[in-house]
């Protein structure tokens, strides 16, 4: 099949480089647009990252002879999709939320739709959240967002915070499974990748936990609500419950997000043995579609009582799966576990690019 051209904003940074790697052999999807800050614009891409390239998979020669434009001109994606080069962007900016929005809109409104890795329309109240096996309906909100703002073929939809993907689809299938979950508690050991490049100071995380991450515990709190809640007059209406309360920590590792979670259910309350039962046979969406990223098996039960572990769990599955373990009952609560999940995979551009796979899949790209 002929692949679709995409393209890559803020593509020499973390997240961008991301992108561009996990592309490397898409089945799909095919990089043909690179786009940053206006040092880098002008410069060949492979001069662009020369020094900065950070990831272990390296970028294919082809990315490396295409010439960085400037993210803010969107005159250039523009000239880009009229030439076949750009039918949709995968958006990995770097800069302040204000300056992000303003840019995303500018991108649809030229007709360009934008997949979103950046926090700045994750409140916008038609735009979609997506975790695309826990609420892949919500795309259906496209057509009321581009008759509201008077697009034609451009979109935006934006991927969650990464701290919340390792908990949001175990707690989500048990909901689908019939379950109230009525509240949360969530401690977050998060890796030092998802402070992007250069992160924090080795000074400050060399034998040290930092209780605290700016802003990340109220998009661990309020994010799963938008993702569980429901579409009402062309807007999104959060879901009442469950009620959370996060506790994000920065820890010495460099890629794997894990969170200690306890629950609490309704009046129905399943055994472990349910747990374990409706967690191993969890299916959705992106699996009946065969979709290229998505993990074949969302969420995997690690039965040691040492697991999951960064080091050892965060690539299960093309480091798109979440992993469980210890899961047994709370002394407080109903239930308690442990998730894990890749976040500059499965939380950042593998999770935007599942995004883009469903989209496709709904007729929204093509």
């Amino acid at each position: 099949m002929n692949k679709i051209p995409v393209g890559v904003l803020g593509a020499t940074g973390m997240v961008g480089q991301n992108y561009i790697a996990l592309l490397n052999d898409h089945p799909w999807f095919e990089v043909r647009f690179v786009a940053a800050s206006p040092r880098s614009a002008g410069k060949k891409y492979k001069e662009a990252v020369d020094g900065r390239w950070q990831l272990a998979r390296a970028y294919t020669p082809s990315v490396g002879e295409l010439v960085v434009a400037d993210a803010n001109d969107v005159s250039q994606a523009r000239a880009a999709a009229k030439a076949g080069s750009c039918a949709f962007v995968f958006s990995a900016l770097e800069m302040g939320k204000d300056e992000i929005r303003a840019l995303e809109d500018s991108y649809a409104a030229a007709g360009i739709p934008v997949i979103s890795n950046a926090s700045a329309h994750r409140w916008t109240d038609d735009v979609p959240v997506l975790i695309s096996e826990v609420n892949p309906h919500h795309a259906d909100i496209i057509p009321a967002q581009r008759k509201k703002r008077g697009w034609d073929k451009g979109f935006i939809a934006v991927k969650p915070n990464c701290s919340i993907q390792s908990y949001t689809t175990p707690v989500y299938a048990l909901i689908r499974a019939g379950y109230e979950i009525k509240r949360l508690i969530v401690t977050t050991m998060q890796a030092v990748s998802g402070a992007g490049y250069p992160g924090p100071a080795s000074i400050d995380m060399i034998d040290n936990v930092v209780p605290y991450i700016g802003g990340e515990e109220e998009k661990s709190e309020q994010e799963p609500l938008k993702i569980l809640g429901a579409i009402e007059g062309g807007a999104f209406v959060n879901a009442a419950f469950p009620k959370i309360s996060a506790h994000c920590n920065r820890v010495p590792v460099i890629d794997g997000h894990t969170a200690c979670v306890s629950l609490e259910f309704g009046d129905r309350k399943p055994s472990i043995e349910e747990v374990k039962r409706i967690w191993a046979d969890f299916k959705s969406l992106p699996q009946e579609l065969n979709l290229p990223m998505a993990p074949k098996q969302p969420i995997i039960i690690r039965e040691e009582n040492n697991r999951p572990q960064p080091r050892k769990d965060r690539d299960a599955d093309k480091a798109m799966a979440v992993s469980v373990g210890r899961i047994r009952p709370c002394n407080i609560f109903d239930l308690r576990f442990v998730g894990l999940s890749h976040n500059t995979v499965r939380g950042a551009a593998g999770g935007g690019i599942l995004n883009a796979e469903l989209l496709k899949s709904k007729g929204y790209i093509s």
